[in-house]
């Protein structure tokens, strides 16, 4: 008999998305998992659906929110499209919206919307 997995997967909270435009076209690109702390990031082991990233060095990491950072994390690259269950210490894909619209204050995170424009300029994203 080979052996069997049974595994839960929860339907999220997109409660941030603020319409359907984009998410038929969320991109897959690679999650550096060692740049996220569990007890902040995932406490439950999911990354949460609308979790916002940066793109540095090919991968996403966390978004640095701090409206003074406009290069690497401080660059919002998009955000997490559903929720991601993480195993191990392995990088893996995730869909990754970058354009469409957002409920700022349904992010997770205590999300605020980017004012400079060097920290929006790798996504069309407006915010409602």
């Amino acid at each position: 008999m080979p052996r069997l997995t049974t595994e839960t997967f929860g339907g999220g909270d997109q409660s941030w998305l603020g319409s359907t435009h984009g998410i038929a076209n969320a991109r897959t690109e690679v999650l550096d998992i060692s740049a996220f702390t569990a007890g902040t990031h995932y406490p439950n082991g999911y990354i949460p659906s609308g979790t916002p990233v940066a793109k540095v060095g090919g991968v996403l990491v966390p978004y640095d929110k701090t409206e003074a950072t406009t290069t690497d994390a401080g660059v919002l690259a998009g955000f997490i499209l559903t929720d991601q269950r993480v195993v191990g210490t392995a990088d893996f894909g995730v869909p990754l919206l970058d354009h469409g619209r957002v409920r700022a204050s349904k992010v997770p995170n205590s999300f605020v919307a980017p004012v400079a424009a060097a920290k929006r300029a790798a996504t069309t994203i407006v915010y409602v």
